[in-house]
This record gives C-alpha cells, structure tokens and sequence, in this order.
C-alpha cells in the first residue's frame, strides 16, 4: 500500500514539473533575453532620431560650414597665412569631433546620453568665445579645440543611442541622423555667406547668431536623447577589437577615407573663386553639395539595410574617390554645381554608412558606444592631417593634385571595406 501511494505521489509530482517546468533564468551576457530586441521604430525610437538629427544638424552643419570660414579668413583675419594654416584649424576641429570618440563612446555605454547636456553648453560657448577672436592662436583654441572636443561629447552619444534602438533599420535610421548634418550644411553656409558677405554685420555677430539659433536645437535634443539599455561599468575600452580583423580593416577603411572625404568641403569655394566665380555663389557650393549629402545619407542608409552594410559602404568610398579625382575638371559655374551635387551624394554615405558598419562588430549591443568610439575615434586621425596635406599640395603643386590625391585615398578606403568582408562569416559575396 505505501508502495502503491508512493508510485502515485511520483506520478502526480511529474505531471505538476510537465504542467510547471522550472523557470531558466535569462542570460546576462544576452541582451536580446534581458531587455528585449531593438523596437526598431515606435514614438520612443523614432523621438531619439530626431534629436540625433538636431545634434547632427546643429553640430555637423557648423563643422560643415569650414569652407566659408576658410575662405573668408584668407581675405580678412588669416590673410597673412597660408591655405594649409588655416586650414589646420578645420582639420583640428574635425580631427577632435571623432578622436574624443575613444572617450565619449566609452562614457556612454557608462553613463548613457546624460553626457550630450555639458556638450551641448561647451559647443555654445565654443562659437561665442570664436566670435570674439582675431588672431590665428584665438581661432585654433575656440574653433578648433574646444568645438571639436564639444562636438565629439555630442555626436557619438547620438550615434549609439540610435544604434540602440535599431537594428534591422539601423543603418536608416542612422542616414536620417546623419541627414541633419547635410541640412546644417545647406543652412549655415548660405547664413554665413549672407552676413559675411551682404550684410553690415561683423563677424563676430555672424557667429554669435549662429550660436543664439542653435540653442533651441541642442535643447530639444538634450531631454530627447536617450540610451535603452542599462550602462555596462565592466570595461572601459575594449582592446580585444582591434584583434578583430573585421574591426581592424573598418578602421583602416575609415582611416583612409577621412584622409581625403574633407578636400571638397575644405577647398571647393576657392577653387571656385579661383576659376572666376563670385565670393558669395561660390559659398553656396557648399550648401549645393551638403543638399545632395542629404539624399546620399538616407538612400545609402536604406540601400544598405537590404544590401548590406559593408557593401553600400565599399561601393561608396570607391565613387567617391573618383568624383574627387575629377574637380580639376570642373571648370565652369555649371560644371561646379554638378560636381557638388555628384560629389555631395556619394560622399553621403560614409559616415553613416561607417558609423552602422562599425556598430554590427560588437557582440553585445551594450558595447555598440565603446566600438564606434574606439573605431571612429582611432581613424580620425587622418582627418587632422587630410586638409593640410591638401592645403600644402595645392599651395606648392595646384588643384589636379590635391584632388588625385584626396581621390585615391578614398578609393584605397573602399577598397579596405571590400577586404573586411572576408573577416566575416558571410565572406566576400556575402550580403553584409
């Protein structure tokens, strides 16, 4: 009998474990288990794209403008240095928005998107304190230092909370972010142009206005620009990356392309002047080529979410290089406007094509800040060096040669993109 009713007990004790199995706890190192996958759109999402897109426009749109500045300076402030002086200050600036990467990537994934609000202030006292300079020292410690250090504390927050809320859309979403650097290119050229140019007002003021209309900007995207994800405080950097060759080839990709991507945004308006163009139209080449950088952002972004990220990227660094190559021949005022439009498309895309082929290598999403920074971060050096080197060619040699120059490293950035994809699993002809 208690033989029977300890057979019975058994029996009813499995049923009630195959009624209620025991429940497994989540993965820790699964983030997709902790937190759910990436909603991939939804009011919350698509609210964190449009702040990346005003800290881009704000942000980017400035840096974009550089080619304004160069120009004016070399007629006003800077007219007793040389094109490759000045053009050091850009380069600077550009070099620190993506080299502080390596720190701004890391603090997100820390501290998440808190770190945008003393950015957003230091960018605002940054153009302020530009706004009062005169000399050369002046323009490199408050235009290139601390705008480049702002800018950098900005956008990498902005790109990993977008990256964070997307996946299969990321690199989209992403050219949508990124777009808003394009639209500050067509709207501050053209204000800097006019003031500059067509207008009693000084410089100083010029900036200081340009300062006053981003406020609102940096505001809105302070309180909606945030991280999905808890913070990760394990490791600072990661440098187990770079023994990734997927990574590393990304790096030394960028690092190329960033060695010749800024030519035209630095020097196309004295070119233009140089070929008999008025001042101010030549100033709108910029907003020309920073208005088909806005199409070449989100149609590469789309392109490369069904074709593969790598793909649309290498494709782009290769066209890119060979419209750079052709500026010399762009003699004409038609000719310039079809250049910048040709030139501002296919250069689009490699950034926001960069930023999502760079945010696929980290196995843990939480890592997403660290990766971009670190990869971002590492291959901006070249932007520091880029503009001078071209400055210093086109003062000693001429245009055909900056711009075969700018145009082969581009080129040689493509064709490092092409070689990453065999570190992959997918392999060269993989859609990746």
């Amino acid at each position: 009998m208690t033989t029977s009713r300890s057979q019975s007990e058994g029996f009813h004790g499995l049923e009630e474990d195959q009624k209620h199995p025991p429940i497994t706890p989540p993965n820790e190192d699964d983030p997709d288990a902790l937190f759910g996958p990436a909603p991939d759109g939804g009011a919350r999402a698509w609210l964190v794209a449009a702040g990346a897109t005003f800290i881009f426009l704000a942000a980017l749109g400035y840096s974009n403008s550089f080619g304004v500045f160069q120009e004016y300076f070399l007629r006003h402030q800077l007219k007793n240095q040389s094109a490759d002086d000045v053009a050091w200050i850009g380069s600077i600036s550009a070099f620190l928005q993506f080299g502080i990467g390596t720190i701004a990537g890391p603090l997100f994934d820390r501290y998440g998107a808190w770190i945008i609000r003393p950015a957003a202030l230091l960018l605002i006292l940054s153009m302020l304190l530009t706004s009062f300079c005169t000399a050369y020292y002046q323009f490199m410690l408050c235009q290139g230092i601390l705008t480049g250090l702002s800018m950098g504390l900005l956008i990498f927050p902005a790109f990993a909370s977008v990256s964070q809320y997307f996946d299969k859309k990321r690199a989209a979403a992403l050219g949508l972010a990124v777009s808003g650097s394009s639209i500050g290119g067509i709207v501050f050229p053209i204000a800097f142009s006019k003031m500059l140019n067509a207008s009693s007002l000084s410089f100083g003021w010029t900036v200081r206005i340009i300062g006053f209309a981003i406020m609102p900007l940096l505001g809105f995207a302070c309180f909606a620009v945030s991280a999905r994800l808890p913070s990760r405080t394990t490791r600072f950097f990661i440098p187990g990356a770079f023994r990734e060759p997927e990574f590393l080839l990304l790096v030394v990709s960028m690092f190329f392309m960033n060695l010749g991507m800024f030519m035209p945004l630095f020097f196309l308006p004295t070119y233009a002047v140089s070929r008999g163009m008025e001042t101010a139209l030549a100033s709108y080449l910029l907003a020309i080529l920073n208005a088909a950088s806005t199409f070449g952002r989100i149609i590469p972004g789309v392109l490369a979410d069904k074709f593969g990220r790598l793909n649309v990227l290498s494709l782009s660094g290769i066209v890119t290089g060979i419209t750079i190559m052709c500026m010399s021949k762009a003699a004409s005022t038609a000719g310039l406007v079809v250049y910048s439009v040709v030139t501002g498309f296919f250069s689009g895309a490699l950034i926001s094509c960069g930023s999502a082929a760079f945010s696929v290598c980290p196995k843990d999403p939480r890592d997403i800040g660290t990766y971009l920074g670190m990869g971002m971060g590492v291959s901006s050096v070249a932007a520091l060096i880029g503009p001078p080197i071209n400055g210093r060619l086109l003062d000693r040699y001429g245009v055909l040669e900056m711009s075969i120059f700018s145009g082969v490293m581009c080129f040689a950035g493509g064709g490092a993109a092409l070689l990453s994809k065999i570190a992959t699993r997918q392999g060269i002809w993989g859609r990746i």
